[in-house]
C-alpha cells in the first residue's frame, strides 16, 4: 500500500478522465462520488453499508465536528476514522462554507471569521491556521484549504474581494498544513460565474501548489446552465496531473455533465437527504414514494437494481413504512440512492475506459426521459 498521496489518469474520452487516487488508506477510483457524513455518519446508514454501495471515500464536515463533539475529543479517541468506524479515505471540508451559511453573528476580517455556533450560540474563531489544525486533529486524508464562499447573488466587486481573500487564505493554509506525508491539501478555486475571476484564482492556486484542486462556489443556486458554463473552461485552468473536485454536486445529470467536462470528484447530501424525505433516484428519474399510486404496487423501485431496497421490498412496502414514519424507510431509500449514485459512477468510469462515453450519456438521458414505470 502506498505511503503517499498520488493520482494517475488511466484513460480519457474527450475531456472526461478515469483514474485512481492512491492514499495510505486505500484507492479512490475516479470519477468518484463522495457520500456526505456531516457529523461523522452518513445519515440512516452503517459504514459497512456505505462501503457496500461502492463508495471509496466519505466527506466529513469540519464546522459541525469542531462544534460537536469537538476535534480534540475525536483526536483523543483515535481520530475520525476510528471514531466513525470507517477505515477508508475521508475528505474534510474547511468549514468556511458552513460558517458563511449556518453560523450567526459573523465577523469577517483578514485574520479569519469569528462566529456564533448555530448549536448553542457559543463563540468560535476559524482561520486558515485553525482550520488546518482542526483537520489535522480529525486525521482526514484530504484536507481542504480555508476559503470564503460569498452568498449569491453578489456583485462582481464582492465576488472579486472574496476570491482574493480566499487566495491569501489558500497561501496561509498551505503554509500551516506543512509537510504531512500520506495526507493531501486541496486548494479551492473561487470567482462565481465570472471567467476572469476564475482565471485569476486558478493562476494563484497553481502558483502556490496543491495536491489537488477544487472548484468551489457553484451549485449554490446559479442553475445548471450557468454551472456548466463555468465547467466548460474551469477544469482546464487547473493542473491536468492533479485531481479536480467539484464541490457540492449534485443531481445525476449534473454529475454526468461535470464528468464530461473533466471533473474527477464530487460530493452531495442529495442521496441521503432525498432518501429520508421519500425520494428515490433511479435510472428512469425520480420516484416519489409518498404518492398513493405506490400503495398497492408489488413491484420494486427498479427491477434492474441490486440494492436491498429493490431486491427485498416492494413499492407498496416502501410507501407504507414512509407513511407510517418508520426508520426503515429512510434506511432503505438512502441505501438505494447511494447504490444508484455509485452505479452511475461505475458506469461512467467504464464508459470512459472503453472510449464509449458519448453512447453512455445518450442512453443515460434517453432512459431518464422515459420517466417512471406506468402505474398499475
Amino acid at each position: 500500500m502506498t505511503e503517499r498521496f498520488s493520482f494517475a489518469v488511466a484513460a480519457t474520452d474527450g475531456r472526461a478522465r478515469t483514474g485512481v487516487i492512491d492514499t495510505p488508506r486505500g484507492q479512490i477510483r475516479t470519477p468518484a462520488f463522495m457520500p456526505v457524513g456531516t457529523a461523522a455518519t452518513v445519515k440512516a446508514m452503517l459504514p459497512e453499508s456505505v462501503r457496500a454501495t461502492g463508495a471509496d471515500i466519505l466527506l466529513g464536515n469540519t464546522y459541525h465536528l469542531m462544534l460537536r463533539p469537538g476535534a480534540e475529543r475525536i483526536a483523543r479517541l483515535g481520530g475520525l476514522h476510528r471514531f466513525m468506524n470507517w477505515e477508508r479515505p475521508i475528505l474534510t471540508d474547511s468549514g468556511g462554507f458552513q460558517v458563511m451559511s449556518l453560523a450567526d453573528l459573523r465577523k469577517l476580517t483578514e485574520d479569519g471569521v469569528t462566529f456564533a455556533s448555530h448549536v448553542d450560540g457559543s463563540r468560535h474563531f476559524l482561520s486558515p491556521e485553525t482550520s488546518m489544525e482542526i483537520q489535522r486533529l480529525l486525521g482526514s486524508d484530504i484536507v481542504m484549504a480555508f476559503d470564503e464562499c460569498p452568498a449569491l447573488p453578489a456583485t462582481e466587486e464582492r465576488q472579486a474581494e472574496a476570491m482574493r481573500l480566499s487566495m491569501r487564505w489558500a497561501r496561509r493554509s498551505r503554509d500551516a498544513f506543512g509537510d504531512r506525508p500520506g495526507h493531501a491539501l486541496f486548494g479551492i478555486m473561487q470567482g462565481g460565474v465570472i471567467r476572469h475571476l476564475r482565471e485569476e484564482s486558478a493562476e494563484a492556486l497553481r502558483g502556490i501548489g496543491f495536491d489537488g484542486y477544487a472548484i468551489g462556489g457553484l451549485a449554490v443556486g446559479e442553475g445548471q446552465e450557468a454551472m456548466f458554463g463555468v465547467l466548460d473552461y474551469a477544469p482546464d485552468l487547473l493542473p491536468g496531473d492533479k485531481p479536480r473536485y467539484l464541490m457540492g454536486v449534485g443531481k445525476p445529470d449534473d454529475i454526468v455533465g461535470a464528468v464530461q467536462r473533466g471533473v474527477d470528484m464530487m460530493d452531495c447530501v442529495l442521496p441521503s437527504r432525498s432518501g429520508r424525505t421519500g425520494q428515490a433516484w433511479t435510472r428512469r428519474g425520480q420516484v416519489n414514494i409518498k404518492n398513493a399510486r405506490h400503495a398497492d404496487d408489488p413491484r420494486p423501485l427498479d427491477e434492474a437494481c441490486t440494492c436491498p431496497a429493490c431486491t427485498g421490498y416492494s413499492r407498496a412496502y416502501l410507501h407504507h413504512v414512509f407513511r407510517a414514519g418508520e426508520m426503515i424507510s429512510g434506511m432503505l431509500l438512502t441505501w438505494h440512492n447511494l447504490h444508484y449514485f455509485q452505479e452511475l459512477m461505475q458506469g461512467l468510469r467504464g464508459a470512459i475506459a472503453a472510449g464509449a462515453l458519448d453512447a453512455f450519456v445518450t442512453n443515460f438521458h434517453a432512459t431518464r426521459a422515459e420517466g417512471d414505470i406506468p402505474a398499475l
